[in-house]
């Protein structure tokens, strides 16, 4: 496949997910998605209301991250939360699993969270992201959750939440893709800094890529393309 400039900038999902980030570091994030035509702005979900604003009247979405970072809250907690984030101009969701309740092998736990949390968003036409967090889990775990995700269908399944020991890897986004198939998509995310890294998640069948990185990695890859004088990137 061979993308432009703009079909890369719709790969990413911009993202400033700091605990201290302040209405002013959130407000220059929209405005840098609509610079870079950056597909959404990834932020904590108590400054939802706040990017819907800034990003009225735009394609860039407001994605909310809802358990964030941990997931180890009920899921009657998570649905609140996303019901709020929603209701507050949100129109992406990214939650993280319950690990814990993966860990004691309750798949039916996960399945019934992932299905709530699928249902809930896509009434409100509302894309839902499932963060595994696959620094914590082995890859029989990423391919169990997986296995439920094909089934349930939420939009995207997610590697990381970037807050983990380690974040996304080229072997486990092939893993997870290999399993969903065509039924889900893939988001990569966590420690993608460069374009080496970002198009090799891409290459790996990630259809989004999330990162605080996305200018560093657009701006390289425009300066490639006037070096090599071409006007698309083949991954």
């Amino acid at each position: 496949m061979e993308y432009t400039i703009d079909q890369l900038s719709r790969f990413i999902d911009h993202t400033n997910l700091h605990a201290d980030a302040s209405d002013e570091d959130i407000m220059k994030l929209c405005d840098q998605a609509k610079k870079y035509h950056f597909k959404m702005v990834a932020i904590n979900q108590v400054q939802s209301e706040l990017c819907s604003k800034e990003l009225k009247e735009t394609d860039i979405d407001v994605g909310a991250a809802i358990s964030f970072p941990l997931g180890q809250t009920s899921i009657a907690s998570k649905l609140f939360d996303t019901k709020d984030a929603i209701d507050h101009g949100a129109n992406e969701i990214d939650y993280v699993i319950n690990i814990t309740q993966l860990k004691n092998k309750n798949f039916d736990y996960i399945r019934s969270e992932m299905e709530q949390m699928v249902s809930l968003c896509h009434e409100h036409d509302v894309p839902c992201k499932v963060i595994f967090e696959n620094c914590y889990l082995s890859k029989d775990e990423i391919k169990k959750v997986a296995e439920i995700a094909k089934d349930v269908k939420p939009d995207f399944i997610k590697t990381s939440t970037g807050f983990g020991i380690s974040g996304a890897e080229v072997e486990d986004v092939e893993l997870m893709k290999r399993t969903v198939g065509e039924d889900v998509k893939v988001k990569a995310a966590g420690g993608i800094r460069n374009t080496d890294d970002f198009l090799a998640m891409i290459g790996a069948g990630a259809e989004r890529i999330g990162t605080s990185s996305g200018i560093k990695i657009i701006e390289s890859l425009k300066q490639r393309m006037i070096n090599d004088n071409i006007d698309k990137i083949k991954i």
